[in-house]
């Protein structure tokens, strides 16, 4: 179901009544061609693209794709929350969001967004991973950012399909939270309006809610750096296999094109019919050749009577070298087009690049996932904003501050294990401070770096007077 669609017919029965909305304009903002898109992109990534069938089979390359940005992105990403009962209360939400993040990144990777959204049950906050094309964009601001959406989620119980559409927009520094919840037995029909309380699940839920105050929208979108070229005027992302479509579609092809070589040219022996076996089957006698360990007979030079031989031996050449280079080189224009270092889906061994090329594939892969870590971590900021909003208003945790740092590292490139010795070859040598290899190390603020920098010095002071020696 395209949920897209589905929602634009739900938009008027949403908003029928004269409440609070009537100062909340409401347009679409999602272009139907970039709809068809993002549906293509799933069914790819679910390995049911339109080219898929019983001769030609996915060689699952979107997920790999997705996967192995999600790699590449959080290889060596630690972050962390300091500060007091707040933070900690705080600390223990985000790491929750940040475990079951990979996952969920791979989804926002493959169909070109995420959106973050926190919200309070039962007296808690829990975390709700929402991909693209299961959340309506309403209406961005002057940078590109989401700040109005609609959310959607169902309930079936029995003949019944309940529907709860959940509406945030963000006016000026007003937040506003409208949800309506529908009953229909059509899960392609929204149905009729009903009560919130009519179903167990939200029955606590305030079907308006106004906050003042707020900066940002309660919930963070992520978005693939790659840019938009199917709707150049939106700010919603795109799969980061969008540019490779059709080339996937011929590395499938490719594939199966050499799997049938390899099956087209098994061995096999052209029989007469003397040569085969005779037997009956519901009375009808049917002709077979013999199987498996019986076929590995050897054979004289038998001839029938008007000198034909009774044997013929087929055994073709097999191509299959030249199949894979063909792949090989359909891989690698994916490679290009996705932004990925060759070699990283391609067979090296077939390749006939130079090191320049290999090293410009790097730093191409290495630029595309520094974009993405910069989208990340602001989405990682905007999750923690809203978290910190809503434990705010609900009184969850005592008034106070909380400190986030982020280290993300450049393995791509470098080698960490060399870099960690360069850099502390540069502390004995005074030309870095310990606060910095500090910092780089563990990933730690400046102000986390100090505060740890003098924690080692108060211990070493402590061992001199404990043990009665001076430490040069």
């Amino acid at each position: 179901m395209n949920i897209f669609s589905w929602i634009r017919g739900a938009i008027k029965k949403m908003f029928s009544k004269n409440n609070i909305t009537d100062s909340l304009k409401v347009n679409i903002a999602v272009s139907t061609e970039l709809e068809s898109k993002i549906q293509k992109w799933e069914q790819m990534y679910r390995n049911k693209a339109e080219w898929i069938n019983e001769d030609v089979k996915s060689l699952e390359l979107p997920s790999a794709i997705a996967n192995e940005f999600v790699r590449l992105t959080m290889a060596e990403f630690k972050t962390n929350i300091t500060g007091g009962a707040r933070a900690e209360y705080i600390k223990n939400i985000y790491d929750y969001a940040i475990k079951e993040l990979p996952n969920n990144l791979e989804y926002g990777n493959a169909k070109g967004g995420l959106i973050i959204k926190p919200y309070v049950k039962n007296e808690r906050i829990c975390i709700e991973f929402i991909q693209q094309g299961y959340f309506y964009p309403v209406e961005y601001d002057d940078t590109g950012k989401i700040i109005s959406a609609i959310f959607a989620s169902q309930k079936v119980k029995g003949e019944n399909i309940y529907t709860r559409l959940e509406y945030h927009a963000l006016k000026g520094s007003s937040y506003f939270i409208i949800n309506k919840a529908f009953k229909s037995k059509d899960k392609n029909d929204l149905g009729d309006e009903i009560s919130l309380s009519s179903v167990e699940e939200w029955k606590m839920i305030k079907s308006e809610t106004k906050i003042d105050n707020i900066e940002k929208p309660l919930f963070a979108y992520y978005k693939t750096p790659m840019a938009n070229n199917i709707d150049t005027k939106s700010p919603l992302g795109i799969s980061v296999y969008a540019k490779a479509e059709n080339l996937i579609k011929d590395a499938d092809i490719q594939y199966g094109r050499t799997m049938w070589e390899y099956e087209a040219s098994e061995k096999a022996i052209y029989a007469s019919t003397e040569a085969l076996k005779q037997r009956n089957a519901n009375g009808n006698s049917l002709w077979e050749i013999p199987k498996l360990k019986e076929r590995l007979f050897r054979t004289v030079d038998i001839v029938k009577a008007n000198g034909e031989e009774l044997f013929h031996d087929y055994s073709p050449e097999v191509r299959d070298e030249a199949f894979w280079r063909g792949l090989n080189k359909i891989l690698e224009r994916i490679e290009f087009n996705c932004m990925l270092a060759y070699g990283t889906l391609s067979e090296p061994t077939y390749s006939d690049k130079t090191a320049t090329e290999i090293k410009s594939s790097k730093q191409r892969s290495f630029t595309a996932v520094t974009r993405m870590q910069e989208n990340l971590q602001d989405t990682l900021e905007d999750l923690l904003y809203a978290i910190d909003v809503l434990v705010t208003l609900y009184k969850l945790a005592p008034a106070g501050t909380y400190q986030v740092s982020f280290e993300w590292g450049d393995s791509i490139l470098t080698d960490t294990e060399k870099e960690q010795i360069l850099q502390m070859q540069e502390v004995n040598a005074g030309l870095r401070s310990k606060v910095r290899y500090i910092m780089f190390r563990y990933g730690l603020t400046e102000q986390q770096a100090l505060e740890e920098l003098k924690r080692i010095k108060q211990e070493k002071m402590n061992n001199q007077e404990a043990f009665g020696f001076n430490e040069e």
